[in-house]
């Protein structure tokens, strides 16, 4: 299933006209964005994933134009007013 998205994208981005180095630029990015927001931020365990230094990620991020800030505020909780809703049941379970 997965080659066949991937195989689909590939298509995709072709068709469009994305130039090689800007495809391979943004799947960089977002991989590197991906493996980060899963540990946190931290830029140590990312790069312990990912097999490399944490210097080398320190500096493909710079690179790419990856900012920690970018990905730390993708993992803040959203304010009070935009988060779900907990049913009764499970607010029952809370309290008592």
């Amino acid at each position: 299933m997965l080659r066949r998205e991937l195989d689909s994208l590939v298509t995709q981005m072709h068709s469009s006209g994305i130039r090689y180095e800007d495809a391979v630029k943004e799947f960089k990015r977002q991989y590197l964005r991906e493996v980060l927001i899963a540990n946190r931020g931290n830029q140590c365990k990312a790069a312990e994933e990912l097999g490399m230094h944490r210097n080398t990620l320190s500096r493909a991020m710079a690179e790419l134009g990856l900012s920690l800030a970018e990905v730390r505020a993708g993992l803040k909780r959203p304010p009070r007013s935009e988060r779900p809703v907990y049913s009764t049941a499970r607010q029952g379970l809370r309290q008592g």
